[in-house]
């Protein structure tokens, strides 16, 4: 994979990227901690507004099984996107400007076509997990009606396999998302660059620092999974330091 991607580099211009030591997501964690301290405001603003999304999306989804799983995962697809602002924070405290919410909303518009374009793409892979989704409820349910409080107690049991298919089916899903968006998100809120470029960037930064990132791709689990087991109020804490630490990560991984 490597050797292809490097192939592609003349054509699409790809900035160089760096290697790092196996372990090095765990100082991204820490100077992203610190990152937050420095403009504590604006950040947990951003983290205020994803919880507050988040709850909103979870409550109208939460009748029904097929959509409330769905939402969640949905969230976790969409989440890089919704960390842009949070990138644009570090830019201005990096190069001296003043930091705050607004002006990081406003600083998205200088690329604000190329990250639309990534959204659209973002989009119709959670749409397409959606429907994976649907199809996998309808196969092993049967069209039956499933509450939450069924849906869960028959995960380990009835539906085991259900359960087994869902799982490799969002795993397989979440590592494609993670691959095309470890660095190029806050690579388009940085530069002037194409969504392709970005993309390509964030495959070859992932193929040429496997173990690095599957240190850090556990860590945002591992985070993420503290977030919903708070009931979203961690998130007004733990996006902003994922969102900080990813732009550090960005900055550690790509010239």
């Amino acid at each position: 994979m490597d050797m292809h991607l490097n192939g592609l580099d003349d054509h699409f211009s790809l900035p160089r990227t760096r290697k790092v030591e196996a372990f090095r997501a765990f100082s991204w964690i820490a100077r992203g901690w610190q990152d937050l301290a420095a403009h504590p405001l604006p950040s947990l603003a951003h983290g205020l507004l994803i919880t507050l999304f988040g709850w909103l999306v979870l409550s109208l989804a939460s009748q029904y099984a097929h959509l409330f799983t769905t939402s969640i995962t949905g969230f976790l697809l969409l989440a890089p996107l919704g960390a842009a602002g949070i990138y644009e924070l570090t830019s201005e405290r990096e190069d001296g400007r003043t930091t705050s919410f607004v002006q990081s909303i406003r600083d998205l518009m200088k690329n604000a076509s190329q990250l639309a374009y990534f959204g659209v793409v973002l989009f119709m892979i959670a749409i397409a997990w959606e429907r994976l989704s649907a199809i996998l409820f309808a196969l092993f349910y049967g069209g039956e009606a499933i509450t939450l409080h069924n849906f869960f107690g028959s995960l380990l049991g009835e539906y085991a396999g259900f359960t087994i298919a869902w799982v490799i089916g969002g795993f397989l899903l979440a590592c494609l998302v993670f691959a095309l968006t470890a660095v190029s998100i806050p690579m388009l809120a940085d530069r002037e660059v194409d969504t392709v470029t970005a993309m390509m960037t964030s495959l070859r930064v992932v193929a040429e620092n496997l173990p690095a990132m599957i240190v850090w791709a556990a860590l945002i689990v591992l985070l993420t999974a503290v977030g919903f087991a708070t009931y979203l109020v961690g998130f007004v804490v733990l996006f902003p330091l994922l969102g900080h630490a990813t732009w550090i990560a960005y900055k550690d991984l790509v010239e």
